[in-house]
């Protein structure tokens, strides 16, 4: 039995990401996750370095999403954002972009 608990503690807590991600509603009218962070230094290079693709396909969402919200509507449930599909595109380059400056400040502090 012991060696069922972390198999069943794990379907839990992707059933709570799950649950979690749905109720957060961002999904709704068609975000992903690194669509809603807010843009501070850091994140305003990393979208500077995005490809434009991806760029372009952020800003699509982001217009989609303004338009449904002054409409007071939501996507059909169809085009929602799936938890599945859900890619963390911003991630690498914020990543990358967080270690440079700290890389920077901590050449300044010699």
């Amino acid at each position: 039995m012991a060696s069922r608990a972390p198999a069943q503690t794990g379907k839990l807590i992707v059933g709570f990401r799950k649950w979690y991600y749905n109720a957060c509603g961002f999904n709704k009218i068609g975000l992903m996750r690194d669509d809603t962070i807010h843009e501070d230094g850091d994140v305003k290079e990393a979208l500077r370095r995005l490809p434009d693709n991806v760029y372009n396909d952020r800003m699509f969402r982001i217009k989609r999403a303004l338009d449904l919200s002054m409409k007071q509507s939501v996507l059909p449930k169809s085009q929602w954002t799936q938890y599945e599909e859900d890619q963390r595109y911003l991630e690498p380059y914020l990543k990358e972009v967080i270690r440079e400056r700290e890389e920077k400040e901590e050449w300044m502090k010699k």
